[in-house]
């Protein structure tokens, strides 16, 4: 096969993976900077370009699009995909995953587990949503935050107020959500491909940060899931269209409460815990379907 992986930095942990699966399963595997890609559109004729030149003959993209550059990236993405070349992550299932609020509604809808979680942009609605997700300390989230950035935790009444006023004063997009105390800092990254849990870890948080994100510090080590936390892991990716996803949830005495589905998951935190040949997987994945995808084309 000739790959394609659509990321801005070669040198990354998960870039290098990849390429290295790749090539040791005998693939041609190209790291192309997407924002180096541009589209040409006409009828019956979708193109990339890149650096000038006509990307042809390209049977998967792996895309691993960064949070500044989802508009721009998704557009690539969905442009390989109408040119009918297999995208590990499909770029709707991207957007969808970028939108913290909009994630939260679809795994509602499928019935995934959550935390309480309120929405509002109206000053006067503070007391009710405080009331509504349980009372402080609440979290409050940047709806376009990662890697626990935009993440914060209000410990009184009185300091929520201020947070969430001063966040609506600036016309700034949050949502605020129950503080889960059980899980004393800790979440579970659930790594999953091809709607099966391949490998999972539990992150723990520095002293004194309730975010257990490995980029504030956090430290993984591996663990086995339960059969609660295995299919709320699986579901949850379904729910968001996602082929390969990075599953967050905190364990809780209700069971498992997914907090974010991610998109495009480090692989060096999850295979650094786990011993697991994550990238070796991706790429059995992705051979997988491109085969199924050549058949569709023939009509096999």
């Amino acid at each position: 096969m000739r790959i394609a992986i659509l990321s801005r930095n070669a040198d990354l942990y998960s870039t290098k993976r990849l390429v290295q699966a790749a090539r040791k399963r005998h693939h041609e595997v190209l790291v192309l900077d997407h924002l180096k890609c541009y589209a040409v559109i006409e009828r019956g004729n979708p193109m990339v370009h890149y650096e000038g030149k006509p990307l042809t003959n390209i049977d998967a993209v792996i895309p691993r699009i960064g949070h500044s550059v989802t508009q721009y990236g998704t557009a690539i993405v969905r442009q390989f995909e109408m040119m009918q070349v297999f995208s590990a992550v499909k770029s709707l299932a991207i957007t969808r995953s970028r939108d913290k609020l909009r994630s939260l509604q679809i795994l509602s809808k499928a019935g995934v587990g959550l935390p309480k979680t309120a929405f509002a942009t109206d000053s006067s609605a503070i007391d009710s949503i405080l009331s509504q997700v349980g009372g402080v300390p609440v979290v409050i989230k940047l709806l376009e935050g990662t890697q626990g950035i935009g993440v914060m935790m209000a410990e009184t009444r009185k300091a929520a107020k201020s947070i969430i006023e001063t966040f609506y004063d600036m016309k700034t997009n949050i949502m605020v959500q129950e503080f889960v105390g059980e899980a004393n800092g800790s979440d579970i990254r659930a790594f999953v491909v091809n709607g099966k849990v391949i490998g999972a870890m539990r992150r723990q948080s520095k002293l004194g940060d309730f975010r257990s994100n490995l980029h504030r510090g956090g430290k993984g080590e591996p663990i086995k899931l339960s059969k609660a936390e295995k299919e709320t892991a699986i579901a949850a990716a379904e729910a968001m269209g996602l082929g390969i996803a990075g599953v967050d949830m905190l364990p809780s005495h209700r069971g498992p409460l997914v907090i974010e589905v991610n998109s495009s998951p480090g692989l060096e935190g999850i295979e650094a815990a786990t011993g697991i040949d994550i990238a070796d997987m991706i790429i059995q994945y992705v051979e997988k379907n491109v085969t199924i995808n050549k058949k569709d084309k023939i009509g096999v």
